[in-house]
C-alpha cells in the first residue's frame, strides 16, 4: 500500500511538471494567451485523469475479475457461483475508476476550482449509481444462494430482496439529490418528512405487503410449494412465488393467479399443507338411499347375505345375540317389528365399514367410519368417512372412485335403492 501511494505521488508530480512545461511553452514560444493555455492545460489534465481511470477499469475488469472467476470455478462451494452468475464483481469493478477520479482530481485540478467541483460531483454520482447497481446484483445473488438452502426454500426471500432494492433506491436517490443540490443528505431527509404522507400513500401496498410477508414468515402461514385455496380470488393451486406485494399461485388448470400478499393476512384462505404432512387424505362423501327401500331382513335374505365373506361372521354372531335376547324377553315373533331384528341398511353399513377396513389403501390407524346422517327430502344419507394413504390428487381420486364404484355395485345385494330425482324419461314412462 505504501509503494502504491509513493508511485501515485511520483506520477502526479511528473504529470504536473509535464503540464507546466507545456503551459510555459505555449505561452512563451507559441505566444498563446493565458486563457487558451489554461484551456489546453485543463484538457491535458482531464485527458490524463480519465486515461488513468480507463486503465484502472481495464485492469480490474479484464484481469482481476477474470482471475477471481477462475478461482471461483475451481472451488467446491456453490455460493460463489451465484456471485459469479449475477456478475457482482463485474459491477463492483466499475466503481474503482470513479474512486480514483474522486481522490486524484484535487491533486491535478487544484488550479481549476470549477472544473474540480464538476469532476468530483460527476465521480460522486457515478460512484452512487454503480454502488446501487452492484447492490442489486448482490441482492439477487443472495436470493439465489438462499433458494438453494433447504432451510430458506419455503421462505419469502423475494420479499426481502425487493425491500432491499427499495431501500437501496431510496438511499441512493437521497445521496444523488444531495450531490446535485450540494446539500447535506440529512437536510434532504428532513425535507422529505413534509411529504411523508404522500410517500405512505404511494408505497401503501409495499408497506402492507412487507408487514404481511413478515407475519406470514414468522407464523409459518404460507410458504413456496404449499397448496392453498383463496376463495375470494378464485385461486386454488400451488404457491410458486412470494413477493413483497403479491403471491403467485399456479392453479390446477395451469393458470396463474396473482393475489395481494396482505390478503393472506386480512382475508381467509385454506392451506392444505397439514393434510400433505399428515398420514392420510380424507374421504368424506355420502350417498343417498331411497327410504322406502329400507326394511327388516328376512331369514331367507340373511342366509343369502351370509355368503358375503366380509359380513358372514357379523350376521352369525348377531343372529345368536338377537335370538337369545328375544327368547329371554318372550318376544312375540308373529310380527317382525317385535323385539330386535337386523335391517338391510344396518347390515349394509357394517359391510361398507368392513370393506373400508380391509382396503389396504385406507389408513386404518386414523379415524374411519360409516355413519347415517339425518334424513332429508333428498333421501337417507350414508356417509363414508376415512383417510387414504395416497395423498397425491390422481391416486387419491382413484382410490375414492374405486370405493364408491364398489359400494354402488353392491346396493342390489342388500335390496337398497339409490335415490334419484325423476327425469323426463321417467315422466314419459308414467304417462304411458
Amino acid at each position: 500500500m505504501v509503494y502504491i501511494c509513493i508511485l501515485k505521488n511520483i506520477l502526479v508530480i511528473l504529470v504536473i511538471k509535464f503540464v507546466e512545461t507545456v503551459y510555459h511553452w505555449l505561452v512563451n514560444k507559441l505566444h498563446f494567451s493565458e486563457e487558451s493555455a489554461d484551456f489546453v492545460k485543463a484538457f491535458i489534465l482531464l485527458t490524463f485523469l480519465f486515461l488513468m481511470a480507463f486503465a484502472i477499469w481495464f485492469i480490474s475488469r479484464k484481469i482481476i475479475v477474470k482471475y477471481i472467476y477462475k478461482i471461483i470455478r475451481k472451488t467446491e462451494v456453490t455460493w460463489d457461483d451465484a456471485v459469479y452468475e449475477n456478475k457482482v464483481f463485474v459491477r463492483f469493478s466499475h466503481i474503482l475508476p470513479w474512486i480514483f477520479v474522486f481522490f486524484i482530481s484535487p491533486l491535478l485540478l487544484a488550479d481549476f476550482k470549477d472544473l474540480l467541483m464538476f469532476t468530483r460531483s460527476i465521480s460522486k454520482l457515478f460512484i452512487v449509481i454503480v454502488f446501487m447497481r452492484s447492490s442489486f446484483a448482490l441482492l439477487l445473488a443472495m436470493k439465489q444462494i438462499a433458494a438453494e438452502k433447504a432451510a430458506y426454500r419455503d421462505k419469502p426471500i423475494a420479499s426481502y430482496v425487493q425491500l432491499g432494492k427499495i431501500l437501496t433506491l431510496i438511499i441512493g436517490s437521497v445521496v444523488i439529490l444531495s450531490v446535485l443540490l450540494a446539500k447535506n443528505p440529512v437536510i434532504i431527509l428532513g425535507s422529505l418528512g413534509a411529504i411523508s404522507a404522500v410517500l405512505i400513500l404511494v408505497f401503501k401496498d409495499t408497506i402492507l405487503g412487507f408487514i404481511a410477508s413478515i407475519q406470514l414468515s414468522v407464523n409459518n402461514m404460507v410458504a413456496i410449494g404449499d397448496w392453498v385455496t383463496v376463495p375470494t380470488y378464485g385461486a386454488d393451486g400451488d404457491v410458486i412465488e412470494i413477493n413483497l406485494t403479491t403471491i403467485k399461485i399456479r392453479n390446477f388448470d395451469m393458470t396463474i393467479s396473482t393475489v395481494p400478499t396482505y390478503s393472506f393476512v386480512s382475508d381467509s384462505f385454506k392451506n392444505w399443507r397439514g393434510m400433505l404432512e399428515s398420514d392420510g387424505r380424507r374421504i368424506k362423501r355420502s350417498i343417498s338411499i331411497k327410504p322406502s327401500s329400507v326394511h327388516f331382513c328376512t331369514p331367507e335374505m340373511l342366509e343369502r347375505l351370509k355368503k358375503i365373506q366380509l359380513i358372514r361372521h357379523y350376521i352369525e354372531t348377531k343372529q345368536i345375540e338377537l335370538i337369545k335376547y328375544n327368547e329371554e324377553n318372550y318376544v312375540d315373533k308373529s310380527s317382525i317389528v317385535n323385539g330386535k331384528n337386523l335391517t338391510n341398511i344396518g347390515v349394509f353399513r357394517i359391510y361398507v365399514e368392513n370393506y373400508i377396513k380391509s382396503n389396504p389403501e385406507i389408513n386404518t390407524d386414523m379415524v374411519y367410519m360409516v355413519r347415517q346422517l339425518e334424513p332429508t327430502e333428498r333421501g337417507l344419507p350414508i356417509e363414508i368417512y376415512a383417510f387414504t394413504r395416497e395423498k397425491e390428487l390422481t391416486a387419491y381420486e382413484r382410490v375414492q372412485s374405486d370405493i364408491f364404484d364398489h359400494i354402488l355395485a353392491v346396493f342390489p345385494e342388500f335390496d337398497l335403492e339409490l335415490l334419484e330425482n325423476p327425469t323426463g324419461s321417467d315422466f314419459k314412462k308414467l304417462a304411458k
